[in-house]
C-alpha cells in the first residue's frame, strides 16, 4: 500500500477549509493508495480545528500560534508528516477545491515520470474557467494543461505533488520565508538538483485568483501604511526577497531588487503607469 500525506496550513477560513477537505475525502479511489491529512492550525479563532476534528477525525492537526503563515505552516505540517514513511507529499491550499479525479491525475503523471519529478496542479476560476494558478514558462506566463506532460520553470504552491525521492534530495521548505516565496524557491532548488517540474495534463480543481494590488504597492494607500505592509508577513519583505534572489539570481540582482521594492512602495504610480502601457 502506497501512502500520501496531504499537507495544509489554515487560519480562520473555516468554510473554505471544510469545503476543501470535503473534496479531498470524496476523491476517486486509487487502487493501492492510502492518504492521510496533516493540517497546521495557525492560531485559528473561528472554530476551524474543532470543526475539522469533529467532521474529519482522522486529520492530524498540528499546532501553530498564528505567526507561521503559509510557508512556515506548511513547513511544520511537512515536518510532522515526514516522521512517517510516505511515498508522496501533496501541498494543498485550503481555498483549492479538487475535482474528483484531481489527486488521481497527479499520481498518474508522477508514475509516468517514474516518481522522479515534481507534479504541479493547475487550477481555474469556477466563474469563468480562466487559468489561475499552476506552472510558469520562461516568460512568466501560466502554462495551460494540454493533455500532455509539460515542463515549467517555477510554480505556485496551491497544489503540488512531491514524491519521497524528491523530498530526500531537496528536503523541506526553507523556514526563513514566512508566507510567500517558499514555493517558488522550492521549485528552483529542485531544478538545480536535476529534478523536473512537470504540469499535470489536465486541470485539477478550482481556485480563485487574487488580482488586487497588495497594500504595500497600492497607490491609494498612505505611505506609512504601505511601508508597514511591505515588511509584514503578507508583504514583499525586502530582506526575505534578498535571500531568495541572492540564492537563485546572484548578488547584483538581489541588490537591485532590494532597492526597487522600496521604490515601488514609495512611488507605486510608476508601476501603475508601466502596467497600463503594457511594459
Amino acid at each position: 500500500m502506497k501512502k500520501i500525506a496531504i499537507l495544509l496550513t489554515v487560519h480562520n477560513r473555516k468554510t473554505k477549509t471544510l469545503q476543501c477537505l470535503e473534496q479531498v475525502f470524496t476523491q476517486e479511489i486509487l487502487d493501492g493508495f492510502h492518504w492521510e491529512v496533516y493540517l497546521t492550525n495557525d492560531g485559528c479563532t473561528d472554530g476551524t480545528p474543532e470543526a475539522v476534528a469533529e467532521q474529519y477525525p482522522t486529520v492530524h492537526i498540528v499546532g501553530g500560534d498564528g505567526t507561521l503563515f503559509w510557508n512556515r505552516g506548511m513547513y511544520k505540517a511537512w515536518s510532522e508528516a515526514a516522521k512517517k514513511d510516505y511515498d508522496y507529499y501533496l501541498w494543498l491550499n485550503d481555498d483549492t477545491y479538487l475535482f474528483p479525479n484531481g489527486i488521481k491525475s497527479m499520481i498518474n503523471a508522477s508514475e509516468k515520470e517514474n516518481k522522479c519529478s515534481i507534479i504541479v496542479g493547475s487550477t481555474s476560476s469556477a466563474e469563468n474557467e480562466k487559468l489561475t494558478y499552476g506552472g510558469y514558462d520562461r516568460n512568466d506566463q501560466l502554462i495551460f494543461p494540454n493533455g500532455n506532460l509539460q515542463s515549467c520553470n517555477y510554480f505556485n504552491g496551491n497544489c503540488v505533488l512531491i514524491p519521497s525521492t524528491v523530498y530526500q534530495k531537496v528536503g523541506n521548505l526553507d523556514y526563513r520565508y514566512r508566507h510567500a516565496i517558499g514555493d517558488i524557491d522550492y521549485g528552483l532548488r529542485a531544478l538545480k538538483k536535476g529534478i523536473s517540474l512537470i504540469i499535470a495534463p489536465s486541470l485539477i480543481g478550482h481556485c480563485e485568483k487574487h488580482d488586487s494590488y497588495p497594500i504595500w504597492c497600492n497607490k491609494f494607500q498612505k505611505l506609512n501604511l504601505r511601508l508597514k505592509y511591505l515588511y509584514s508577513p503578507l508583504g514583499n519583505n525586502p530582506f526575505k526577497f534578498f535571500i531568495f534572489e541572492f540564492r537563485h539570481f546572484g548578488l547584483m540582482i538581489a541588490i537591485k531588487h532590494f532597492f526597487s521594492i522600496h521604490l515601488r512602495a514609495f512611488i507605486p504610480q510608476l508601476w501603475y503607469k508601466r502596467k497600463k502601457q503594457g511594459i
